[in-house]
C-alpha cells in the first residue's frame, strides 16, 4: 500500500497566480497579506508569484480560467469576500464561483483554491481575514485566522502532492 500526502514545499513547478477581488477590499487585502506571508515564510520566491486584481468575486473565475490554462502557472489562489446583504445575491455568487473553481481544478489537474469568504456579516469576515493565525481547525474552537494563509498552505500541499503522484 502506498500513502501519498503533500507537504509545504517551496519547490513549485511553475508560477502561482493570486487573484484578489477589489470589492470589500479592506478584507481582501488582509487575505492577500496572509497568503503572501505564508508563501514567503514557506520559501516561495517573490518572483514566482503574480497578483491580479479583479472588480469583484464574480469575476474571479474568468481570470482563474485564463491562468489555469496558461502553462506558466502551476496553481491559482482566488481571494474575495462575499458578505450577506438583504437579498440572496450572495448565495448566487458563492454557488456560481465555487462550482466553477471546482470544475476548473478537476478539468485542468491544477489546484484552484477557494479563498473567498462567505460570511453573514463584516465581523465574521474580519475574524477570518486576520484573527488568531494559529486557529484553523474548526473542531477545536471558533474558526479564526486568515483564510488567505490557509489557502496558500493548502495550495503548496496540493502542488507537492501532485508532484509526488
Amino acid at each position: 500500500m502506498m500513502i501519498y500526502e503533500g507537504s509545504i514545499s517551496p519547490n513549485i513547478p511553475g508560477r502561482i497566480g493570486i487573484l484578489v477581488a477589489k470589492f470589500n477590499r479592506t478584507i481582501t487585502e488582509r487575505l492577500l497579506t496572509g497568503a503572501l506571508e505564508k508563501f514567503f515564510s514557506s520559501g516561495v520566491p517573490e518572483g514566482m508569484i503574480d497578483v491580479f486584481y479583479v472588480p469583484g468575486a464574480f469575476e474571479l473565475p474568468t481570470l482563474s480560467g485564463r491562468l489555469i490554462r496558461d502553462p506558466r502557472y502551476a496553481g491559482v489562489l482566488a481571494l474575495g469576500a462575499v458578505i450577506k446583504g438583504e437579498t440572496s445575491h450572495d448565495e448566487h455568487i458563492n454557488r456560481a464561483i465555487s462550482i466553477e473553481f471546482a470544475r476548473q481544478g478537476a478539468e485542468s489537474g491544477k489546484p484552484v483554491m477557494f479563498g473567498v469568504l462567505t460570511c453573514n456579516n463584516v465581523e465574521q469576515a474580519l475574524a477570518r481575514s486576520g484573527g488568531d493565525e494559529g486557529s484553523h481547525d474548526k473542531t477545536q474552537t471558533a474558526h479564526l485566522g486568515n483564510k488567505g494563509a490557509d489557502c496558500a498552505e493548502a495550495l503548496l500541499e496540493m502542488l507537492d502532492l501532485l508532484r509526488k503522484m
